[in-house]
């Protein structure tokens, strides 16, 4: 079991969600879309966790939004974090990056294309802060093993793994439901992301994505039995600067979270 602050997360416990809008944009719209999802969770009884990336180093074309400036983000996610007394979650490219974030940040997020590099992990875990690593859309869940061994290295266990889709031919993910399985084995609450899992990697010049498959990929997930539901939600998708397409609308939010708890409740039987 993972502990951020007052959240369980592991060891049978109701799950947790982690979603938030894939990038900070500006300030009114982080906090705005941080207190609605407080909002939900809060009448739906769910430990909520805040996402936002301070900055996206990983972009299909070196023209795309990559944030606004570091300093400034960090500072928003920051205020965001006090004015509502929440957890933080945010990703870290560098490891010149990693004390500066986790500065704000509660748990430091490894992206699924840097899970192999090992002096990122390493620095993560001296921080001594909750470290997620993503699975490479590359990886055989088996191999996150090896990953979570470099964050153990430095003495942290605080290690969080998630799924987010794996590579099927070219510009195409598939969710191996049997990785949940696979990565529990090791010891560490497992995520489900359904969001990421959605995207359909380099479609010209950007990433695009099926939003309808994020529902049913979000119940196969609790029904298999997760610990933690991550989503990037954003008040509106058609204009976020980032995912544009892969992101669940926050009107819809809560209708899924229903279904989510009603199934993870039969699934760990509380």
């Amino acid at each position: 079991m993972v502990k951020i602050n007052e959240i369980e997360i592991g060891d049978n416990k109701p799950f947790v969600l982690i979603a938030g809008p894939c990038v900070v944009e500006n300030e009114k719209m982080i906090l705005g879309t941080a207190e609605e999802i407080k909002k939900i969770t809060g009448e739906l009884n769910i430990p909520f966790i805040f996402k936002s990336s301070y900055k996206k180093a990983n972009r299909t074309s070196g023209k795309a939004f990559t944030g606004i400036g570091d300093d400034e983000a960090l500072k928003i996610l920051a205020k965001t974090k006090e004015k509502l007394n929440i957890s933080v979650l945010t990703d870290v490219h560098t490891i010149d990056e990693v004390d500066k974030a986790s500065e704000v940040a509660d748990i430091l997020q490894i992206p699924a294309f840097l899970c192999r590099q090992t002096d990122l992990l390493v620095a993560a875990g001296k921080t001594g802060k909750a470290v997620n690593i993503k699975k490479g859309q590359f990886l055989a869940p088996e191999d996150m093993k090896y990953a979570s061994e470099k964050v153990i290295s430095t003495g942290n266990k605080n290690i969080l793994l998630t799924e987010r889709g794996t590579t099927f031919g070219y510009h195409n993910l598939v969710v191996d439901m049997r990785s949940f399985i696979i990565m529990r084995k090791f010891g560490f609450p497992v995520v489900m992301d359904a969001t990421h899992s959605v995207q359909i990697p380099s479609r010209g010049n950007e990433s695009g994505g099926q939003p309808e498959f994020i529902m049913p990929l979000a119940r196969a997930a609790a029904a298999v039995g997760i610990d933690a539901l991550f989503l990037e939600v954003h008040p509106n998708p058609e204009e976020a600067k980032s995912d544009a397409e892969s992101q669940l609308p926050l009107n819809e939010l809560k209708s899924l979270l229903v279904e989510i708890k009603e199934i993870d409740r039969v699934i760990k039987k509380y």
